[in-house]
């Protein structure tokens, strides 16, 4: 790895995404708000205390999704802008104009939902049979009796952008203040921060290696915990607060109101993985253990492969053979949209400093969507691409069949079309072949990125955030010595004796943005089951159930997360396809094994 990434300025252009699509430059940004900030403005004028029968609230719902459009397609280019270059001041300046509008426009358009909530609800429900919005006029009718007085409901929108805070102060904590002091290792200085800790030195393969590079990392959160903290405390503590305003039992029934999914289908995700997957994944770092030879299992052995040394590496180029090859089971339309995403450069593959970590796709309704990866050539992104894929290729049919305000489904269905994707991906390896080592590399992956990662990481950070939400309905604040806790009880309830917690391990809540996102990270594992039971199916019954596949994809948010479950032939409101899920990966865990042995027998024959 060379010493210091390049800047921004100096990476080449093809292997950035082209966000003109979305804004041909910030003053058309700038432009633009001006415009929308008055638009929402007259359409406040010409329609508050109108909305008091069906013909004239269609009329004015048509309006106020193109405004929603407007800003959803600035909020994406805020985002966008930044998040490749985090120290940009014009980025910086643009994302904080556009939260400080971002309220006024709001609180501009917050009379709609009041206004069609006082509707009878004989009106109500034969307003939603004829309606173009049924399914966010369904949804708005069941938040009815959390809704406040219009003024209230003014008043919050309004203060929106500060709701928003927490989130901002935790990223500048995270990304600009915390100074990582570079390291020693034989002889020579590697330099740390988030992004070359969790692509590069989190699964190292030397084991010295690792315990220094941790050690350093987590040195260096351990000065800024109480700020992380006190600012994750101020998220939950006005979560709470807006929860018992409007009502609510818990701050978990008020964040899951949205996802229309009941407690009982939450608490059973975190339940039955942590009982269920508990002893599989146990296994799973035994073996990890034993491969590598290790005498005690420490938490910073937990991400490392089966086999380091076989990583095949892989051009952004070479990828497109892979990528094309696992997702042609969907179809010429899907691959278009996937060669269109790669020529037309939807994805910024570019590695540069100050671009934030991890990978994401933003969709903005008004262009296509955009891919945020960085790509450093290990084979293990191809499944990276995938699943950020499978959310470029749900939003593009979603968008193209559904109108704005129906086009975005629940947050526990959001995460399905991405893990499926990358279940085909494993799936198209092992089908092209035979060699025991790639095969193992293939299982492995599939482990630790895939399901390690969304069953193991997310489903984790998603019981810690249950205990954290049970202190905050019991009227607690949260401190850093709570928080470590609470962490470190979640790691040690899951992995038991298997795994040695190293002192830094309980500071694992701090490198998590999830948590300002609402109830977001179990959503990952309920995705993932939904995912590759779809996979499993398609992979017996072929074509019909990819129709079935892409039909749920365009159904985008017009109907519940059950209900387009159902639609993919899946019944997620029992546990069974959960315990499948869970049984698959324990038959994986288990091939792992007679693979590793195969191939170290096969070492001591020669």
């Amino acid at each position: 790895m060379a010493d210091t990434l390049p800047l921004r300025n100096e990476v080449p252009a093809e292997t950035t995404w082209d966000i003109s699509a979305l804004f041909s430059s910030d003053e058309a940004f700038y432009q633009t708000l001006d415009n929308t900030t008055a638009a929402a403005k007259t359409f406040n004028e010409n329609y508050v205390h109108q909305l008091d029968n069906p013909t004239i609230i269609e009329k004015a719902l048509a309006i106020y999704s193109d405004i929603l459009v407007q800003l959803d397609k600035m909020a994406n280019y805020a985002e966008l802008r930044l998040s490749v270059d985090t120290a940009n001041e014009q980025a910086q300046t643009l994302s904080a104009k556009f939260s400080n509008t971002y309220g006024k426009i709001a609180s501009e358009l917050s009379f709609v939902e009041s206004e069609i909530l006082e509707l009878s609800d004989d009106v109500l429900n034969h307003f939603i049979s004829t309606s173009k919005y049924p399914h966010f006029l369904k949804k708005l009718k069941e938040s009815k009796p959390y809704q406040l007085s219009p003024e209230v409901e003014k008043t919050l929108a309004s203060l929106s952008s500060v709701f928003e805070r927490p989130f901002e102060l935790y990223g500048i904590t995270k990304m600009l203040d915390i100074d990582f002091d570079s390291f020693e290792y034989n002889g020579k200085t590697y330099p740390l921060d988030y992004a070359t800790f969790e692509n590069e030195y989190e699964d190292h393969p030397e084991e010295a290696f690792r315990r220094i590079s941790f050690k350093k990392f987590t040195d260096a959160l351990n000065k800024y915990q109480h700020t992380t903290a006190a600012t994750y405390n101020m998220q939950v503590q006005q979560e709470k607060i807006e929860a018992d305003l409007r009502g609510y039992d818990s701050v978990i029934d008020y964040l899951l109101q949205d996802q229309e999914i009941t407690r009982d289908m939450f608490d059973r995700q975190i339940d039955v993985i942590m009982s269920n997957l508990a002893p599989i994944m146990q296994k799973y770092a035994k073996l990890i253990k034993r491969v590598h030879g290790l005498e005690v299992m420490h938490f910073e052995d937990l991400k490392i492969s089966i086999d380091p040394n076989y990583e095949p590496d892989i051009s952004i180029e070479d990828s497109k053979k892979y990528i094309y090859g696992a997702l042609n089971v969907l179809g010429e339309n899907y691959l278009n949209m996937v060669e269109t995403a790669y020529q037309d450069r939807w994805i910024d593959f570019a590695q540069n400093k100050g671009k934030d970590t991890g990978a994401y796709c933003a969709s903005p309704y008004a262009t296509h969507s955009y891919i945020f990866i960085s790509w450093t050539g290990k084979m293990t992104e191809t499944f990276v691409l995938a699943h950020e894929l499978g959310h470029a290729g749900h939003f593009t049919l979603a968008q193209s069949h559904q109108n704005y305000l129906e086009s975005e489904p629940s947050m526990y269905f959001v995460e399905a079309p991405s893990t499926m994707n990358e279940m085909l991906m494993a799936n198209y390896l092992f089908e092209n072949s035979s060699d025991a080592q790639f095969k193992r590399w293939v299982i492995g992956s599939i482990i630790s990125r895939t399901y390690y990662h969304n069953m193991v990481t997310h489903l984790l950070e998603a019981a810690y955030q249950r205990e954290v939400y049970k202190k905050v309905d019991n009227g607690e604040s949260l401190t850093a010595p709570v928080l470590n806790r609470i962490m470190l009880d979640v790691y040690t309830q899951f992995f038991g004796e298997s795994v040695k917690f190293t002192k830094g391990s309980e500071l694992t809540w701090m490198r998590q943005p999830h948590y300002y996102m609402g109830l977001y990270s179990y959503t990952y594992s309920a995705g993932l089951t939904i995912g590759t039971v779809m996979s499993q199916r398609i992979q017996q019954e072929g074509q019909p159930a990819v129709n079935d596949w892409l039909k749920t994809l365009q159904a985008g948010g017009s109907q519940s997360p059950t209900e387009l479950a159902q639609l993919a032939g899946i019944d997620i409101r029992t546990d069974q396809p959960l315990k499948s899920t869970i049984a698959y990966i324990g038959k994986l865990v288990d091939e792992l094994e007679q693979l590793t042995d195969e191939i170290e027998a096969g070492k001591h024959q020669h």
